[in-house]
């Protein structure tokens, strides 16, 4: 018995050894600038005067649980540990094409899609970068979320000096540490949700180039073009602490067009708000991707996407959020067949550019392939 004792107490100590190490691992490993910083000071005081932030952190308009009813989360982590999901990544290189974003026509609307949720758009001259990731990973854990073959031939140096870079919220897909570094000298101001700004502030940008904003507020860029930043119903976290920075979609209002970009989100009735309050939608820039009906709380189906884009009234889709990283557990190619599917005669016309190509926005009878359907 005694014995026994003992080798429970060697175990014990050694177990606790082992999370005290740990621990001091991770402590330091998360004070790494990759992580960003909470807001504080000042940026502190304005995140709380915000009445969407309540009890500690922000909230979405209408409360509900992250997992969907009937789903809990021993059952999510149990199938993503040890369930195989064919597909989910693809083996052949991805097709893509190399636009030279510097000596673009300067009277063009164009759109350039980069992957995922990354994308740039010159509208009546100025320039808009939006959730760039170049460093070809959307996790700090190295190797863990990598970007597929071919969907990563953008680099910050191939991109011209930026008006706005928009960002929609802090998680490592959408907001990342190596590429917004790489980009401080050519980025003249980053519109971002309430919170943000302390990411960017930690890494080296000055307080003139940020412009952090609530829901429902605007940028003016100059005389009949302006920036308003709208709901979406996500989070948002770097960290062991999340909703300490506001999550954004954006309207994109310019001389000759208005633009919507989704961010990331679940379904709720801002589509049908925002289709109301801004009129005609010329392109709608949705999430179409990374979904499970688990999380469907937080990111919409394929079938939302569709219906969203009609109650948005938008004459146009762009499909995002997809062909770069796997985040979920669906094929990698199943948003784009589904969404593609779903758009048949549909009020809007979908649009399907592979990484890279230029869209010309005032081009409605430019054609796309449907690129990934001979990928592997």
């Amino acid at each position: 018995m005694k014995k026994t004792v003992k080798v429970l107490r060697k175990i014990l100590i050694l177990l606790t050894a082992i999370i005290v190490v740990l621990s001091i691992v991770t402590f330091f490993y998360m004070r790494k600038e990759e992580f960003g910083a909470l807001p504080e000071g000042k940026r502190l005081e304005l995140v709380k005067s915000s009445s969407h932030y309540k009890n500690g952190r922000f909230r979405n308009l209408i409360e509900r649980p992250t997992l969907t009813k009937g789903y809990s989360m021993p059952e999510v982590l149990y199938e993503t540990l040890f369930t195989k999901f064919p597909n989910r990544s693809p083996v052949d290189s991805l097709p893509s094409v190399k636009t030279d974003l510097k000596r673009l026509d300067p009277f063009d609307n164009a759109y350039v899609w980069f992957g995922h949720s990354s994308f740039f758009l010159q509208l009546n001259g100025i320039k808009i970068l939006v959730d760039p990731v170049f460093s070809g990973t959307a996790s700090p854990i190295p190797g863990s979320v990598t970007a597929y073959k071919g969907s990563d031939i953008y680099t910050v140096n191939d991109l011209p000096d930026i008006d706005y870079l928009l960002l929609s919220h802090d998680h490592y897909d959408h907001l990342d540490y190596e590429t917004i570094k790489a980009l401080q000298n050519k980025v003249k101001f980053v519109v971002c949700g309430l919170g943000n700004g302390a990411h960017f502030e930690r890494w080296r940008y000055t307080q003139k180039q940020i412009v952090e904003k609530d829901w429902y507020e605007s940028v003016d860029v100059k005389p009949g073009f302006k920036i308003f930043t709208e709901s979406t119903h996500h989070d948002s976290g770097r960290g062991f602490r999340s909703g300490q920075a506001l999550w954004l979609s954006f309207l994109i209002q310019s001389p000759s067009m208005n633009i919507y970009y989704s961010g990331d989100g679940g379904r709720d009735d801002r589509f049908k708000t925002i289709g109301s309050k801004y009129g005609k939608i010329d392109w709608a820039i949705m999430e179409c991707g990374q979904y499970n009906k688990a999380w469907q709380s937080v990111h919409e189906l394929p079938e939302e996407v569709a219906l969203a884009t009609k109650e948005l009234g938008a004459q146009n889709l762009l499909p995002v959020h997809n062909s770069k990283f796997t985040l979920a557990n669906h094929p990698w190619k199943e948003p784009l067949e589904k969404i593609s599917a779903l758009s048949k005669n549909q009020s809007y016309r979908l649009a399907t550019p592979m990484i890279g190509e230029l869209v010309h926005l005032n081009q409605q009878d430019q054609k796309f392939t449907e690129w990934w359907k001979n990928v592997r």
